[in-house]
């Protein structure tokens, strides 16, 4: 099938950055998304352990996640938590670097000494003495706000085609030729790669010099322990950055917090990263695990100063960038969504992005870097 309409942006990819991205454009342009999967938010934004962190990413992230906790709060799309970073005797430095590393950032973080952790944390082992609280951090319900997002473009006149794997992009007059290996064809006056974990191959097709954004794996396991996990247990989080885990409907959800380069793909947990995960549950905690219920993989991709990437190529003309978010793409969503549309439309910022610098997020910063990668 072939569509002689001339879209204004093509965006590829629709979990929930091509998702958020395409509701923010498309009542001021047209817009075409194009998913490779049968369904959007097959890899990334379906398998989020889904949490909003003030301080995740980053004091460079901050700026995006602060506005966009108050759109999610807004919007009923956070559930109050609580998040607790933990740490040992011999972790004290290491905790007052990350108070400091927060100062003047807008974050609300507390120190909390054993008793204060004990109480909000039972069954942590003795060694566990410092910590520090995040009272803003909350539960995020990502299918809703994905929807949200989809319903949104869909409203606004914005086309979705799902099992379009693009093949080919060509340039012709007016802006690009896109093939799907099904063979449709499409056409943009610009293209946005909003393609996640594969970005760079994006690119690539593009003739777009990659930028080393990097997939990584990160695995969760649901765990039935013995006492039931309460519902009001913060998400906890290892200052070193060796588990986390939080409560889901009397479950545990753990993590190894385990960062596994990979090809794009649709991954699948290891058996020896899950064994690692509960070893190190088990040095925190007494809870007694019963049944490793499920397990699955996502993949968070990054650019190579874990800043995410917004803003048209510098070389290839009418290509865009709108990638690199790593595990904070989702809650930064608004925010970020927001920003790349008055990027690409060139709208002045508005209260929820004025005060976020967009040169700290443009792919010129790659280029005729060391850190580029060509492969």
């Amino acid at each position: 099938m072939t569509s002689h309409a001339l879209y204004d942006f093509a965006v590829i990819g629709a979990g929930m950055a091509g998702a958020s991205l395409a509701a923010e454009l498309s009542p001021y342009a047209s817009v075409l998304v194009i998913e490779a999967e049968d369904t959007p938010g097959y890899h990334s934004t379906g398998r989020s352990a889904s949490f909003w962190e003030e301080g995740y990413g980053g004091p460079g992230v901050v700026p995006l996640t602060l506005p966009s906790g108050a759109y999610l709060r807004d919007h009923g799309f956070l559930r109050p938590r609580g998040g607790l970073y933990i740490g040992q005797a011999g972790d004290r430095a290491k905790m007052d670097d990350f108070v400091k590393t927060f100062d003047g950032t807008g974050v609300t973080i507390e120190r909390l000494d054993r008793k204060e952790l004990t109480a909000r944390v039972p069954h942590t082992r003795k060694e566990w003495c410092d910590a520090i609280w995040e009272p803003a951090c909350a539960d995020i319900d990502v299918a809703g706000l994905h929807q949200h997002y989809l319903r949104a473009l869909k409203q606004s006149g914005a086309d979705l085609v799902c099992r379009a794997r693009v093949a080919r992009l060509e340039r012709e007059e007016g802006g690009w030729r896109i093939t799907c290996e099904t063979g449709q064809t499409y056409r943009a006056a610009k293209v946005v790669n909003a393609a996640g974990a594969w970005a760079d191959s994006c690119a690539k097709l593009a003739g777009a010099q990659p930028l080393g954004i990097t997939p990584l794996r990160r695995t969760v396991a649901q765990l039935r322990v013995a006492p039931a996990a309460p519902d009001d247990l913060p998400l906890v989080l290892d200052i070193n950055g060796g588990f986390y885990f939080k409560p889901d409907n009397g479950r545990l959800w753990l993590s190894p917090h385990d960062e596994i380069p990979t090809t794009p793909c649709d991954a699948a947990p290891e058996e020896i990263d899950v064994a690692l995960a509960i070893d190190r549950f088990q040095a925190v905690t007494d809870w007694r695990i019963e049944a490793v219920e499920r397990r699955w993989a996502g993949l968070r991709s990054f650019a190579p100063d874990r800043l995410p990437v917004y803003g048209p190529d510098p070389e290839v003309d009418r290509f865009v960038w709108f990638a690199g978010q790593g595990g904070f793409g989702i809650q930064t969503s608004p925010a970020a969504a927001r920003l790349g549309a008055q990027i690409m439309l060139d709208l002045s910022a508005d209260a929820m992005t004025q005060a976020i610098d967009r040169q700290a997020y443009t792919p010129s910063r790659y280029h005729g870097a060391k850190s580029i990668q060509a492969g």
